[in-house]
Parts: C-alpha cells; structure tokens; sequence
C-alpha cells in the first residue's frame, strides 16, 4: 500500500519540464519561454471550467481505451501553470498526460484546438506507428491520430453543422471537406478538426502564416520523430481530417499503413505528409 502511494505521488510531482518524447526532450510543441498566466491580458477566453470541461470529454472516452490496455490514464490539470506547452509519459502502469493552462489560454489556441493538443498527447500513448524508439508514437504520427482517430470519436455526436455553421470555415477546408465526405455531419466533424488543427499551426508557426492552400512541399529522406515545421504539422491535421477510414479500425505499434489512409492504396487524400513521413514503400 505505502509502494503504491509513493508511486502515486512521484506521479503527481512531475515537474511541468517533462516532456511529449520518451526521453523528455520536447514537448507538445519545442521548448519555449512563453509564460501567460490566468488573467493575462494577451489571454483566450478560456476558462477553468471550460478546460476541464474539454478533457472531461476526451477523458470520459479514452480512460476506457487505455484500460482495455491494461493501464491507467492520469490527466494532469494544470490550470494554473503558465507553461505554454502539452507533454506525456509513461510510469509503470499510469500513462499520464499533461495539460496546462498556459497553452489552454494562448489567444491562438481556441477551445477544439485545445482539445486536439489533448488527443496529441493521447497519440503519443495509442497512435501507433510509426514511433520513437520506445513507447512513444512519433510526433507527427500523434498529430495525425489527433485529428484522424481521436477528435472524431471524441466529437463524433456533436451537432457539428450547427457548430461550424457559427465558425469562419476557410473555403479550402470545406472544400476538401465536401470531397471527402458526402455526409454532412462527417462534412461538419472535418471542417472542425481542420479548424482546430489550424489553430495550432498558427502557433506552431510562431507568427508566421500558415494555409490550407499552401502546403508543405518539402520530402524527407526518412523520418522525421521530432516536431515538423508549423506547416507540416497543419497539413498532418488537415490530412486526418480527410482520412476517411474509421476511428474504430485499430492502429498498429508497429505496421505504420494499418488502419490509415495510405498511398500504397492509391490514395492521394487523407495521407501523411511527406514533409515528415518517409513510406517504407518509397
């Protein structure tokens, strides 16, 4: 009992400097000094209740997927913290995920786009392949699973026309969007998640511009395990959005083509970028 309460407190102390990566050498986004604290005049308006209104939701869902895992999900809620940043970990059976209210309150990041940072760090955990050298899906793989898998099932029910119709949806996104699906509530769920994800590339970006019209043209040699460029990281979201397979066709840790829009299949949408993604097929 006292092994066990002594685990959980090394849990709770975990310093906000651990990171997104296996090694805690990065984080949601690279390491950075900016710091907006509760009441910060540069802040959202996100608040306490909103913030933990939003991981309720996604952890409602996903505390049922990792205990079919055979682990626990610890959502650490740091409303508080100015940290401008998102991290996980894993300890013995607690796979732990870390949210700050820094991050929560950054005037880029709006309250889906919060929630997408929230399915990241659940991809580093359940994304799958391809990884780091251990636990951890890769970066952009979580980013990918962010949008793809998690904020669909987590969003999936909303009344999503309604929502986005109240939303400035970029023409590209619906778009593709419309491409995609023929479905008008699977339309609404992908215009959201691109929006989301655009969101954070705006940050990601530190200020420069992003666009659904201008992806990223560059092509790795292999791949890229850390943070993609802002751009890169946008077209992985807006690329999960328009992945038409199922949230509930499983990801493998280590076959990076299952349950996922792949372009040995001849898809050209829904893909991973190759601004980060090296196919082994390529």
């Amino acid at each position: 009992m006292l092994k066990k309460a002594l685990i959980l407190l090394s849990i709770l102390s975990v310093p906000a400097t651990f990171a997104c990566d296996m090694h805690g050498n990065t984080g949601f986004m690279p390491e950075n000094d900016m710091q907006i604290a509760v009441g910060d005049k540069s802040a959202n308006d996100m608040t306490e209740e909103k913030f933990n209104a939003i991981i309720d939701k996604v952890e409602a869902i996903y505390s049922k997927v990792v205990k079919e895992k055979k682990a626990i999900l610890k959502v650490k809620r740091k409303w508080t913290n100015n940290t401008v940043n998102a991290s996980a970990q894993q300890f013995w059976k607690y796979w732990i995920v870390n949210m700050y209210g820094g991050l929560a309150r950054h005037p880029d990041v709006t309250g889906d786009g919060f929630a997408l940072v929230v399915c990241h760090e659940l991809g580093h955990h359940l994304g799958g392949a391809p990884k780091y050298t251990g636990w951890a899906s890769n970066e952009g793989q979580a980013d990918y699973f962010g949008s793809m898998k998690c904020f669909r099932r987590v969003f999936e029910n909303d009344d999503n026309i309604t929502i986005v119709s109240k939303m400035d949806i970029d023409q590209e996104a619906t778009e593709k969007c419309s491409a995609a699906y023929t479905n008008a509530d699977e339309v609404a769920l992908c215009e959201r998640a691109a929006m989301a994800g655009k969101s954070l590339a705006k940050l990601l970006n530190r200020g420069r511009s992003v666009s659904f019209k201008t992806p990223d043209t560059s092509v790795v040699d292999q791949t890229n395990n850390k943070h993609p460029a802002g751009q890169c990281r946008l077209d992985t979201y807006f690329q999960g959005s328009l992945c038409d397979k199922s949230w509930d066709l499983e990801v493998d840790p280590k076959d990076p083509t299952k349950g996922v829009c792949n372009r040995s299949e001849g898809l050209k949408t829904g893909v991973r970028p190759l601004c980060w993604y090296k196919p082994a097929d390529s």
